[in-house]
C-alpha cells in the first residue's frame, strides 16, 4: 500500500451551514454524518476523489475542535495521511525525535485506528496518521 492523503479535516461553527458551500456550491456528496464521542466531534464526510473532506463541528467548547474553533475560527483544522503500519510509524516517528500527541493509535472516525503528530514537528500542519483495517474511516 502507498502512502496517500487520506482526507482533509475542516473545522466549521455548524456542519449544516457549512453544507451550503460544501454540498451545495461545489456538489460534494455528503455520505455520511458520525459523532466521534471519544474527540467531542460531529464529522460530515464528503468524498472528493481518491481523498475526501471532513467537516468537524465540535460537540462542544472544551473539545479540542471546540478549543481550536474558538481560538482561531472555523478553517483547515489537519491533513489525515493514510499510513499501513500506524504503530511502526508512530515508533519511527518518536525515534527521529518527532513530536507525538498520541503515541499510540486509538479508535477514530469508522473504526480505524488514528493518531495524531504535534504541529510543533511539522511545519505548523496538525497531521493524523490513519491505518485502515478495523473499519471503514
Amino acid at each position: 500500500m502507498e502512502t496517500k492523503i487520506q482526507h482533509l479535516g475542516v473545522a466549521v461553527g455548524s456542519i449544516d451551514e457549512a453544507l451550503a458551500f460544501w454540498r451545495d456550491g461545489l456538489g460534494l456528496e455528503l455520505k455520511e454524518i458520525e459523532v466521534v464521542e471519544d474527540q467531542g466531534v460531529r464529522v460530515a464526510m464528503l468524498p472528493i476523489g481518491e481523498s475526501r473532506i471532513e467537516l468537524l463541528e465540535a460537540t462542544g467548547e472544551d473539545t479540542p475542535v471546540g478549543r481550536f474553533v474558538a481560538k482561531r475560527g472555523a478553517g483547515m483544522h489537519h491533513l489525515c495521511v493514510e499510513v499501513e503500519d500506524i504503530s511502526g510509524k508512530l515508533s519511527e516517528l518518536k525515534a527521529r525525535g518527532v513530536r507525538l500527541i498520541d503515541e499510540q493509535p486509538r479508535i477514530g472516525a469508522g473504526g480505524a485506528l488514528v493518531a495524531f503528530v504535534h504541529p510543533a514537528s511539522t511545519g505548523g500542519v496538525l497531521i493524523e496518521l490513519t491505518q485502515q483495517g478495523t473499519g471503514s474511516h
